[in-house]
């Protein structure tokens, strides 16, 4: 006999029966399980529709939600039929043609084209020469004033101050603080500068970002990141004006944020408080106004909106960057205005470019927070880098300390006894242009002004004529104009240039009105339509005319996208 015991049968049989028995049982309690899983499953999904259906049902109601359902459906369905193989041939060769004419425009023919580097480098003069060339190349002439906004300023003193600025920091860079440590100290100077316009509280911070968009984005992004950290929302909503700058969309896009958009109805084009607060979820984490908006120049109603991000908890940004220095200086300057910064309990970010009518050098702007706390969540660190810890206030790394210290030069050069003065002349002669077109009797009687606009950017639509012939044919008399869509529009932003020839911008605008209703009289006459047939062959004209009548909007994003192609094109 071994030594290895053995068990007797009877007993090993016993073992045998015990654990077919509790394998028996335990099959019934593992199917339990497994069903108790795929009902939490299927709970919670249900769930998270359910509140989303109801979320919507709340936000939107009934009506406006089988409208949005309706909207939805017919641009996936015209977007299918746009795709139809004989439509997209179609539709592929009239983008093209449209295309190439903007390229005739744009892409000049006429001069040398350099696509490689030069064997040897050129002589300072022939540079010099080359940039000249380059500069007084053929374009809207904003010296004179005849663009809306995009240069906000023309004052030569100012300008060769800023080149000057410019020329002793080329090589400075902010990510450096100690080998550039006069940059790091004017960055500073011009946060806390802003701070103070806005009247921001003790505890306050900012940082300076490369201009609005990047403001903004700074701004939605630590929105976000509070929400996640303080609240746990994986799935983060924000809620803003139909007007707000795109730059809150693209915003969307890139941290993925779902957009609520909130109509701003006439006669004030302000946003809807109302149905801002029944959008208001759980997962929402940011609400938005603007001081004012870019297309109709209105300031939303910034008190009501703080009153309901204090009763929700939630963050409110206000976009104050096309307002920048002329919206704080408003009632100083003796102008109607409305409560709009910190002084507003609600009121947590604003972002304002100094690049506007701060005057200083494109490629500057600010973000500002109530708390340093709302600052650090836009902030990147990387403590394992095997670089080094590695840290940014914002999206970019090196900075151009350049334009840092144009900016600043500009705020001491200018002063607070400067914007003041720009502040009276810019907002007055908005006012004297707002007054011309409501009283003139072929203006007032064609034109509509679009709410009760406070700074400097007047935007009206017309009664009875096409809009968009009317900014063509402002545009062939050498203005640069804005066209706006939803209602069609345009707008005009007034700047220092263009104090000195608003006259002159009344004037063309009668004529070309007067002209207009010419025109629409002699159509009528000969029965021709007035908007999307013949008579209508402007850019601008053709442009809105087409995506205004479009239900899905892809031919306009190819359009777009091949205007930015062109762009590179050298």
């Amino acid at each position: 006999m071994s030594g290895t015991s053995r068990l007797p049968v009877s007993l090993r049989e016993g073992f045998e029966n015990a654990r077919r028995r509790t394998r028996a049982a335990r099959s019934p309690l593992a199917m339990i399980n497994l069903d108790l899983i795929r009902n939490i499953v299927f709970f919670l999904f249900l769930w998270k529709w359910t509140r989303r259906v109801l979320w919507k049902l709340k936000g939107r109601g009934l009506f406006g939600t089988l409208i949005e359902v309706y909207t939805d459906v017919r641009r996936v369905l015209y977007g299918w039929f746009l795709r139809m193989p004989g439509v997209r041939t179609q539709v592929r060769k009239q983008v093209e043609e449209a295309l190439t004419k903007l390229q005739a425009k744009l892409v000049p023919t006429n001069t040398t084209r350099y696509l490689t580097l030069p064997k040897e480098g050129w002589a300072e003069d022939a540079v010099r020469k080359e940039l000249e060339t380059l500069a007084t190349m053929d374009h809207t002439r904003w010296e004179d004033g005849y663009v809306s906004g995009a240069v906000y300023h023309g004052e030569d003193e100012l300008l060769k101050l800023q080149t000057e600025a410019y020329g002793k920091f080329t090589v400075a860079n902010p990510i450096h603080p100690d080998v550039f440590p006069g940059v790091r100290k004017m960055e500073a100077e011009v946060v806390a500068m802003v701070l103070s316009l806005f009247n921001a509280p003790r505890g306050a911070a900012g940082v300076s970002t490369s201009g609005g968009t990047e403001s903004i984005l700074m701004a939605c992004l630590s929105a976000r990141q509070k929400a996640y950290v303080e609240r746990g929302i994986t799935e983060p909503e924000m809620i803003l004006p139909d007007t707000a700058h795109t730059a809150f969309r693209k915003a969307g896009e890139y941290f993925k944020i779902k957009v609520h958009l909130v109509a701003c109805p006439a006669p004030s084009y302000q946003v809807d408080i109302r149905r801002v607060a029944r959008l208001v979820n759980r997962n929402t984490i940011l609400l938005v106004g603007s001081a004012p908006n870019f297309p109709h120049g209105i300031i939303d109603d910034i008190s009501a909106l703080s009153k309901l991000a204090v009763k929700k908890r939630l963050p409110l940004h206000v976009d104050c960057c096309l307002g920048s220095f002329l919206v704080p200086f408003l009632e100083k300057a003796g102008f109607e205005t409305t409560p709009f910064d910190f002084r507003l309990k609600g009121v947590t970010s604003i972002s304002c470019d100094t690049h506007k009518y701060g005057f200083a050098p494109k490629g500057n702007s600010t973000v500002l927070y109530r708390t340093q706390a709302l600052r650090t969540y836009q902030y990147f660190v990387d403590p394992a880098w095997p670089g080094g810890v590695y840290a940014s206030p914002g999206i970019a790394g090196s900075r151009p300390g350049a334009l840092i210290a144009g900016c600043w030069a500009s705020l001491m050069t200018v002063g607070e006894t400067g914007y003041l003065k720009s502040c009276t002349q810019i907002v007055g002669a908005t006012k004297r242009l707002l007054s011309h077109i409501q009283t003139h009797p072929t203006l007032s009687t064609e034109l509509e002004i679009l709410g009760n606009p406070l700074v400097s950017v007047v935007a009206f639509r017309a009664r009875s004529l096409n809009i968009y012939d009317v900014a063509d044919a402002m545009s062939a008399r050498g203005w640069h104009l804005n066209a706006l869509q939803d209602p069609p529009a345009i707008h005009v932003a007034v700047t220092l240039p263009i104090v000195k020839v608003w006259e002159r911008l009344a004037a063309d605008l009668e004529a070309v009105v007067d002209a207009e209703r010419e025109k629409e009289r002699a159509r009528q006459v000969e029965g021709k339509k007035t908007r999307g047939g013949e008579a209508v062959t402007g850019d601008a004209a053709a442009l809105y005319g087409v995506a205004g009548s479009l239900p899905n909007k892809s031919v306009v994003v190819d359009l777009a996208s091949g205007f930015l192609d062109l762009l590179y094109k050298a």
